[in-house]
């Protein structure tokens, strides 16, 4: 069944449920043969650098690392918040795999099919 699916995940270490619940639908929709696409805005763009969701693994769940790199492993994107990353100091040399800072116009473009998407 193709298309398209956005996955929005606003959190990172101040929500670690949602920000792997995120990430556990992300990878049903590249899964479900969908054009997945993760959007990390807010402090969910901290889980574009490498490292930083090591560690984090809820109960019942995959680690956060790997069900990211199982994600961009399947071909799923990751959009980074251009302004939500520059405000946080983040470093675009340390770039986690498939995540790219672009702005809020790429999502629109992504998303002006009418993609379904859900928020975290």
């Amino acid at each position: 069944m193709p298309g398209k699916f956005v996955v929005s995940i606003s959190c990172a270490q101040d929500n670690t449920d949602k920000a792997t619940v995120g990430f556990v639908v992300a990878n049903a929709a590249v899964a479900s043969d969908k054009q997945a696409v993760v959007f990390l805005s807010i402090e969910g763009t901290r889980l574009s650098q490498k490292g930083y969701a090591d560690g984090i693994h809820e109960e019942g769940f995959a680690p956060l690392s790997e069900l990211m790199a199982s994600f961009a492993e399947a071909g799923g994107e990751i959009y980074v918040c251009s302004p939500c990353f520059k405000k946080r100091g983040l470093d675009e040399d340390n770039l986690i795999a498939g995540a790219k800072v672009v702005g809020g116009a790429k999502l629109v473009e992504f998303m002006s099919d009418g993609a379904p998407s859900i928020c975290y």
